[in-house]
């Protein structure tokens, strides 16, 4: 059986405090729903996951900032280990999508044409900015097409046979 698909929602920054917490940059939205989950998913230095407790947390500084105790961390020392990784958690758990909304993980690696029946490629990866997402396209000749991802973009979406169709022309 295969491992389950893990979806990156935040990444541990730096030790803070005295008492070993640690700073965490959440990309969820709002940011504090990252400690909805109390145990997190690590990433390690050779790709598997490590399962850690998160006794508390709370929003910190800056928009998209945390700050988090991890059980059986008690020093900045103990916490420095924890620096620059990856925190996730498995697709499955995360809460079910209302009609017409999607995960970016979930439609990375989809096949888009637009709506004329253009072939633009995979969804290699997403870009956030002010205005708003931007869906990186690349086809097979590594052209990228950069799509605002906003409402409306996306037509007959099927996520089982991986492909989707924009409302999206590569003059705009």
């Amino acid at each position: 059986m295969a491992a389950e698909r893990m979806v990156v929602l935040g990444r541990l920054r730096a030790p803070w405090g005295i008492k070993g917490s640690v700073k965490v940059e959440s990309y969820t939205d709002p940011p504090a729903a990252l400690l909805d989950y109390p145990v997190w998913h690590v990433a390690t230095s050779d790709g598997a996951w490590e399962e850690v407790k998160i006794r508390t947390g709370r929003p910190h500084g800056g928009r998209s900032l945390l700050v988090v105790e991890i059980a059986g961390i008690d020093s900045p020392e103990a916490a420095r280990r924890f620096t620059e990784r990856d925190v996730a958690q498995p697709r499955s758990a995360l809460p079910a999508t209302a009609p017409g909304e999607y995960y970016w993980e979930d439609l990375r690696g989809c096949r888009v044409t637009t709506l004329e029946g253009l072939e633009l490629g995979e969804v290699a990866h997403f870009l956030e900015f002010p205005a708003n997402p931007v869906m990186v396209v690349r086809g097979a000749d590594k052209q990228e097409h950069w799509l605002p991802h906003v409402r409306g973009l996306l037509k007959d979406v099927d996520l089982e046979a991986r492909r989707f169709k924009v409302d999206w022309s590569p003059a705009e």
